[in-house]
């Protein structure tokens, strides 16, 4: 009979020589632990955006290209602001507070126009209220006017007031809406972490004055305007986000259609006081004057001869 094989067990391969692990230094502090100051303090927290305030900034179609560059130019002013595509003239501007929901934005600035001539300003604060609608006049462009000023783009604001807007219980509701629209958040990812151009607002004349400076020197506080300037009427002030109640009616607020037909009813009476003018002139009879030497070449008739016989 044949041997019977041996059995071969077969042995594990033998690892591969791997690199040694290397130990963390001692110097090195682990994740997680924050390292303490010389006198043990506990290091000072880190400034946190908490303010996330956002406002949609848009208009409806049929405004013009110097309401478009005027709405463009508070864009930068306004690094927390957000934009969306011109509102259908169809859609009413209930819509707007939707529109802000799926922004994520608490506020809004819309503007319309009329006519092609009027610019109208509404500011809300979404979805609760309230709401100013304000007309828009003598609007200028940073383009348009090219001033010397410059400041930093997304850089922080200073927002001024001056005393009148807290000597009526309306205009300290306008500032607070102002104050909240155009002021920077802090610590915004947008924003820079300082302050360089100054937002004025002025309330002088029934209106509300826009400037914009920028600070070339701290120490002595000179200032040079950059743009845009503008002014605000203020029309009404409602309770709710675009309606609501009236809580404010201007009473010396007057319409531009208003304003037109009061220029052409004053056109229409120069010319009527023109035309009577002219008519009474004309109805005046031309009396020639005498002349002395028509008594000496004056001839004598047959019927002055027969009165005088």
């Amino acid at each position: 009979m044949p041997a019977p094989e041996e059995l071969v067990i077969a042995q594990p391969p033998e690892p591969l020589a791997t690199s040694k692990k290397r130990k963390r230094p001692k110097s090195v502090e682990k994740k997680g632990k924050k390292k303490k100051g010389l006198d043990g303090s506990k290091p000072a927290k880190r400034m946190t955006w908490t303010n996330k305030q956002r406002a949609l900034v848009f208009a409806a179609r049929g405004i013009t290209f110097h309401a478009r560059h005027l709405m463009n130019d508070l864009r930068i002013l306004m690094p927390h602001s957000k934009t969306d595509s011109k509102l259908e003239r169809k859609e009413g501007l209930y819509a707007i507070n939707e529109i802000c929901e799926m922004k994520n934005c608490n506020m809004s600035m819309f503007f319309e126009m009329r006519k092609k001539l009027d610019l109208f300003m509404w500011l809300s604060m979404v979805p609760n209220g309230p709401s100013a609608r304000f007309l828009v006049q003598n609007v200028h462009t940073m383009d348009e006017m090219r001033l010397t000023g410059n400041h930093l783009k997304s850089s922080r604001p200073l927002v001024t007031f001056n005393k009148a807007f807290d000597e009526q219980p309306h205009l300290s509701l306008i500032k607070e809406l102002l104050k909240q629209m155009f002021a920077t958040p802090n610590m915004h990812p947008k924003s820079k972490p300082f302050y360089d151009h100054v937002l004025g607002f002025t309330y002088l004349d029934g209106r509300i004055w826009f400037r914009n400076f920028q600070i070339t020197d701290q120490a002595e506080g000179s200032l040079v305007e950059v743009g845009p300037r503008f002014c605000l009427w203020l029309i009404k002030i409602f309770s709710g986000s675009f309606s609501g109640n009236v809580i404010y009616d201007n009473p010396n607020y007057k319409s531009p259609n208003q304003y037109r037909t009061e220029l052409k009813i004053a056109a229409s009476h120069r010319y009527k006081a023109k035309a009577e003018k002219n008519a009474k002139k004309a109805a005046v009879e031309i009396i020639p004057k005498e002349d002395e030497l028509d008594e000496i070449f004056h001839t004598i008739t047959k019927d002055e001869l027969k009165q005088a016989g």
